[in-house]
């Protein structure tokens, strides 16, 4: 069994004019948080996935999880082509915890 890492990228633009906005959005915005995603910019957050079943799986639940107004996009990219990532501005911050050094395979 070969293992492909993949990233699922979210970017979302959500209203906030109406307190049922905000709720909506604060719910959505929590639900990534708790499936493991990490914020890479204001409304642009990102997981690694195993393979890209996994990340099948996962932009599913984030289809099944979005809000009803609003724009969100997700886009799915392997884990060499989000490497290549180039920081026109600002620097690399490079964690241990967004990278694949201390994925666990069981």
């Amino acid at each position: 069994m070969s293992f492909r890492f993949m990233r699922i990228i979210v970017m979302f633009d959500l209203p906030v004019e109406t307190l049922e906005n905000k709720r909506e959005y604060r719910r959505f915005r929590k639900f990534l948080i708790k499936k493991g995603f990490l914020m890479m910019q204001e409304s642009i957050y990102c997981k690694l996935a195993l393979n890209q079943t996994m990340a099948g799986l996962i932009a599913n639940s984030v289809k099944e999880n979005k809000p009803s107004e609003g724009l969100v996009q997700m886009m799915l990219i392997t884990e060499k082509q989000y490497a290549r990532m180039e920081y026109v501005v600002g620097e690399c911050q490079s964690q241990v915890i967004d990278s694949d050094d201390r994925v666990v395979i069981l």
